[in-house]
């Protein structure tokens, strides 16, 4: 099998990539039925000259290649008839800006798998950039926290070589921090990423009811699971899965938590159905604590009320007005500070570029060999001879225009 990797020429510009050059060499070694091709670019984290270091092929010509791999979406021009595709296309959710580009997929005869729909047996993800949309995620919370207040100019966690550094980092403004308290949402990956950054950096953490009654002399944080801040409308308790199967049966109950926290961190997923985590008017309350949020996820006008539209790396902080319910200056007195990069792995590429490879080495790439004996291939195959698959057949209507 040839497989290529293939340049990003989405803007702006990704500098992610799936493979690394030792993680190229390693596939090698590992599968001798196997050749990798490295397509030219001069924005990926890794240079042309790492991979031929490595003695791996680089070219401008991937015409011969099998399966193309990459991270985002594939510009129409830019797609090779009759080829297998791994990318993020954007489209398993009926989005509307990328209907073209699924229509291309199926003219040109492309089979196409989604990054995000890649699961295992249990149907659980298995390789994602979730981990490090926490770790930059919680990262710019603080550099905005400090932006807010003059307390101190983190540096940019784009011009940081890797983890590490960010933590540092944070280490050195620690000591200039209030005694402030921060909530984070979730228990999955990106929020585990950004308990990672809080732990790093010597944070204390705490039980929930601790936070909200205690007053403590340092700053601390929290772990909110959804049953933490969502109650039953009939008050009974009963498990996280009641809540995944029935949200519509939930309330939110994070407004104890909003009374007493200074900064929230997002980290959590937000299904169909679910309460919003605080609305606008939750907002406009008294009581309401929060100046500065990191909404890792980033849903707007949705359950976090002032992510009211996505920020940018360049441009990562906004004002919201909770009275007036629009956006000001994040260090107006009164405002939300907001930091709602949707693309923050982006920021870290090397270390989420390792990180990717080494999820998608371990669980998509022996199904090439192994007759896809697990199904991965099959459950994340969206396209196939100009066809959409059974498992994503839902998607007729919105490739057809009609919704």
């Amino acid at each position: 099998m040839k497989l290529a990797i293939i340049k990003e020429r989405k803007n702006p510009p990704d500098r992610r990539v799936v493979f690394s050059p030792d993680a190229c060499v390693a596939l090698l070694a590992q599968f001798p039925n196997l050749e990798i091709k490295i397509e030219s670019s001069d924005i990926r984290v890794f240079s042309d000259d790492a991979y031929k270091s490595k003695g791996l092929i680089v070219t401008t010509d991937i015409s011969d290649c099998d399966v193309l791999l990459g991270v985002k979406e594939v510009p129409i021009d830019a797609l090779i008839s009759n080829k297998a595709y791994f990318f993020f296309s954007h489209t398993f959710k009926k989005q509307a800006y990328n209907r073209n580009l699924l229509r291309a997929i199926l003219d040109k005869n492309i089979e196409m798998y989604d990054h995000e729909v890649i699961t295992d047996i249990k149907e659980r993800r298995t390789v994602a950039f979730g981990r490090y949309a926490g770790i930059v995620g919680a990262y710019n919370g603080f550099r905005t926290y400090g932006l807010k207040y003059d307390l101190f100019d983190l540096k940019k966690a784009e011009y940081s070589e890797n983890q590490a550094e960010l933590i540092r980092n944070l280490k050195h403004i620690k000591n200039k921090l209030p005694n402030i308290k921060i909530a984070l949402t979730g228990k999955g990956k990106v929020s585990n990423g950004a308990k990672e950054m809080l732990d790093g950096m010597g944070m204390l953490e705490v039980e929930p009811d601790a936070f909200v009654n205690t007053i403590y002399n340092e700053p601390v944080y929290t772990q909110l699971d959804v049953l933490d801040y969502n109650i039953r409308k009939d008050k009974k308790y009963i498990d996280r899965y009641d809540f995944y199967n029935n949200p519509e049966e939930y309330d939110s109950n994070f407004m104890r938590f909003a009374k007493v926290a200074d900064m929230y961190i997002s980290g959590h997923f937000f299904g169909a159905g679910s309460p919003y985590i605080f609305t606008r008017e939750d907002a406009k309350s008294a009581d309401f604590n929060i100046k500065v949020v990191a909404d890792i996820s980033c849903d707007i006008d949705g359950p976090v009320a002032c992510t009211i539209r996505p920020s940018t790396i360049a441009n990562p902080i906004y004002g919201y007005d909770v009275q007036l319910e629009r956006e000001v200056d994040f260090k107006n007195k009164d405002a939300i500070a907001v930091m709602a990069v949707d693309n923050l792995p982006c920021e870290l590429p090397n270390d989420a570029s390792v990180g990717f490879g080494n999820m998608f080495a371990k669980h998509v790439i022996p199904a090439f060999f192994n007759g896809d004996a697990d199904g991965v291939l099959e459950r994340a195959r969206m396209t196939k001879d100009g066809k959409l698959t059974k498992r994503f057949s839902y998607l007729q209507d919105y490739v057809a225009g009609k919704e």
